[in-house]
């Protein structure tokens, strides 16, 4: 196979070499007219890429094999592809992932793109089943290069873990698509540490589930005892069944969504034995639970003085993405800044605050330093207890900071004496 060669600006030699997977549309030189998709060979200084090209969009090219010091680099292939997966899958077993493992869990992050050497795609399990999400057009494209790549590595996935059926994560308006197998049914039932998640593979935000924060939610299971929770922007009650499950007094699950809790109210029922063994003289695991529709973006302060969410001293705070480029980062920070202070000023003395921002363009040093800006107008004083990010399914090369975007914080909030 013959693949085109671009030169890069010197300046992106130590990158490139230390294994930085992008390249910026802005670094290329010209307007190379180069297939979309397609393998393409990118040089600076000594070192040298083979990735894939995207004729649109930030990112121009993802890098997947690279030589620090030049020389021959051959396009990947299904053998290469092979070997990437089989790494990757051991991995996840040497973290304890899978049925049966001692996390019993089988909803995880197979695929993790950069993370795990394949850049611009991940690729989620749920039981029998697994979702890919694409960030590259060109990896739904039959007859590129990358559509090429995508289809060995969604094989060698299926055989290594004799999947049923790989979906293609829907995007708004197409019809569901199974690379291979059989399409999943509407609903998948997934174990977490001993709980019963319903998954919608269909319509559900992500891939079915917010897998990142699978140990976020084990850590708070073990600090609710005892409390009543608010979990703000809670999609499908999964903090709020962990910390019943970890023995809270009650929890209420505050979104815009209708629909998503409505599913909240079916997970709880789904784990209802769990919970009432967890704190027998609370009560039923119905009467401990509710659910609230509310709009927190527009006004944070106002919909934190809802009066049922009077008396809640563990709130949980995980709003969506902020910022989709850098163009938004400050905007994002504000919104950070206002949500945070309207928590930290509605908790009790303390109270515990589990933060978090999913936000790529927020770094965590930037997260940490809004919320110590929130803690300040709120009065109050504010400690961390806890500072995460995603779990080990999500592994971060060090050379690719932007990998790690989860930041997750639990903070305890008092009165200043």
């Amino acid at each position: 196979m013959t693949v085109p060669t671009l030169r890069l600006p010197a300046q992106l030699a130590e990158p490139l070499a230390a294994g930085h997977p992008w390249v910026y549309r802005d670094h290329v030189p010209g307007h190379p007219n180069l297939p979309d998709g397609a393998w393409v060979r990118v040089e600076a200084g000594r070192a040298a890429a083979i990735g894939l090209w995207a004729a649109e969009g930030a990112i121009a090219v993802r890098a997947f094999r690279r030589a620090a010091t030049g020389g021959p680099l051959a396009a990947p292939d299904r053998a290469w592809a092979e070997a990437m997966v089989a790494r990757a899958v051991d991995q996840r077993a040497r973290l304890g992932l899978g049925a049966g493992s001692p996390i019993a869990t089988d909803a995880y992050r197979l695929l993790f793109g950069e993370g795990d050497g394949l850049p611009g795609l991940t690729i989620d399990r749920y039981g029998r089943f697994a979702v890919v999400k694409t960030y590259a057009d060109a990896y739904r494209r039959p007859g590129s290069d990358a559509h090429a790549l995508l289809v060995a590595i969604v094989r060698a996935l299926a055989a290594a873990l004799r999947l049923k059926g790989v979906l293609a994560a829907p995007r708004a308006g197409e019809p569901l698509t199974a690379l291979h197998g059989e399409p999943p049914p509407p609903e998948v039932t997934v174990r977490e540490h001993g709980l019963a998640f319903l998954a919608n593979l269909h319509e559900g935000q992500k891939t079915g589930l917010f897998l990142d924060h699978r140990e976020n939610r084990a850590t708070v299971r073990g600090l609710a005892r005892g409390r009543r929770v608010a979990n703000l922007f809670a999609y499908a009650g999964a903090f709020s069944l962990h910390a019943l499950a970890g023995g809270a007094l009650r929890a209420i699950d505050v979104d815009v969504a209708d629909a998503a809790l409505a599913d909240a109210v079916r997970n709880v029922a789904a784990n209802a034995a769990v919970i009432e063994a967890a704190a027998p003289a609370a009560g039923p695991a119905a009467s401990r639970h509710a659910t609230l529709t509310l709009d927190l973006l527009a006004d944070p302060a106002a919909a934190l003085r809802h009066p049922q969410l009077a008396g809640s001293d563990l709130i949980v705070l995980d709003p969506p993405s902020l910022a989709r480029h850098k163009g938004q980062r400050h905007a994002a920070l504000r919104a950070y800044r206002r949500l945070n202070a309207a928590a930290m000023a509605a908790l009790p003395d303390g109270g515990l605050l589990a933060t978090a921002s999913c936000t790529a363009q927020v770094s965590p040093e930037a997260f940490r330093g809004v919320l110590a800006e929130a803690a300040a107008a709120a009065g109050v004083d504010a400690r961390v207890l806890h500072d995460a990010g995603h779990a080990g399914d999500h592994p971060v090369p060090l050379a690719f900071p932007e990998g790690r975007y989860l930041k997750f914080v639990v903070l305890r909030v008092d009165r200043p004496t």
